[in-house]
């Protein structure tokens, strides 16, 4: 981790914190629990035990991974309905598949971000691709659910396939961090992403010892999910670790500081800023849909069972297994030094 990474010395930069920036300091710190999502790959759940109203417009997050996997291991989903809201699917390691029922789809992979607009209702999959499936390999991802405002959770669905390299890449003034804004704007610098919910999304790496000040819209929420590495938050130095999400108050700024020393696992302090417009309605979510009211979360079940969300086309995407010959192939090859996975670097 990560797929993208880029020189800082020669991005362009933020400018410095204006005088009297008013740093976020932590509301919340919670360590999310471990899980199981799909076909049964680990998951972080980010959220668990944060009010939604600390949230808004964020509804769920699961930190997917990072697991390395070995031959036949990799999971995904199956085929399954989602209503009301946007899927944000972003991949550092790894590789996932994405079809859904309303002609979307396509490789999420190397720093790339999938958007979709669930809407008034469809079907996806996201399933590794055959060949992961029979090698196994480094997996590392997110996922990220956005509320949409009640005129909006009846528009039609839309997919968005986002590259690593479309990602918006800037560095803090002091060139210590590198800031990939996957949507929303930063200190005037905009992400690609075009989201129905004002929301800002943005992987950050802080090299050792250095302090990112990244100005923050003081109209959104601010928060803060930790990948890896050692570091605090605020002026005041708040240790965070990893599978923390750190719930911030008011104030235009974020101040994140990585330790000095950091493991060589993860030489960096690696974490995911997320903001948004709060919607400010009633949120009711069951299982794949977040609705207004719980009749609409129990018409949403009614129109997937009568085939009104989509259908699973002919041709569809479906989870792949390895015969016994192709994984004995496979772990034959690992023994002998044959089969060999892509790092970071090689991509």
């Amino acid at each position: 981790m990560p797929a993208v990474t880029a020189d800082t010395l020669t991005l362009p930069r933020l400018d410095r914190p204006a005088e009297g920036a008013t740093d976020r300091q932590v509301r919340r710190q919670v360590s999310g629990p471990k899980g199981f999502e799909g076909e049964g790959f680990p998951v972080t759940r980010a959220f668990a035990g944060i009010p939604v109203q600390e949230l808004d417009p964020f509804v769920h997050m699961d930190e997917m991974g990072a697991v390395n996997y070995a031959p036949g291991e990799p999971r995904g989903t199956d085929w399954h309905p989602h209503r009301g809201f946007e899927t944000v699917t972003y991949i550092m390691d790894g590789r996932f598949r994405h079809q859904d029922s309303h002609g979307g789809g396509g490789m999420i992979e190397n720093g790339a971000t999938q958007w979709m607009t669930a809407g008034s209702g469809v079907l996806h999959i996201e399933t590794p691709p055959a060949e992961l499936v029979v090698s196994g390999g480094l997996f590392h991802g997110v996922q990220l659910w956005v509320n949409l405002p009640s005129a909006k959770k009846w528009s039609d669905p839309r997919y968005q396939n986002l590259e690593g390299t479309d990602s918006t890449l800037v560095t803090t003034h002091d060139g210590g961090t590198l800031l990939r804004i996957i949507a929303g704007s930063i200190g005037g610098r905009r992400g690609p992403g075009d989201t129905h919910t004002p929301i800002t999304m943005a992987h950050a790496t802080i090299s050792p010892g250095a302090q990112a000040e990244i100005p923050w819209n003081p109209a959104y929420n601010g928060l803060v999910f930790v990948f890896s590495g050692n570091g605090s938050i605020g002026r005041d130095r708040r240790p965070i670790r990893p599978g923390q999400t750190i719930v911030t108050g008011p104030g235009d700024l974020l101040t994140l500081t990585a330790d000095e020393r950091q493991d060589v696992e993860t030489p960096a302090l690696e974490v995911l800023l997320l903001g948004g417009q709060p919607i400010r309605e009633p949120v009711v979510q069951y299982g794949p849909f977040v609705m207004n009211t719980k009749r609409e979360v129990v018409q949403a079940f009614e129109d997937f069972r009568a085939g009104r969300l989509g259908r699973v086309p002919a041709d569809g995407l479906r989870p792949y297994r390895p015969t016994d010959e192709e994984l004995r192939a496979a772990v034959a090859g690992m023994a002998h030094g044959d089969v060999h996975t892509r790092t970071t670097d090689e991509r």
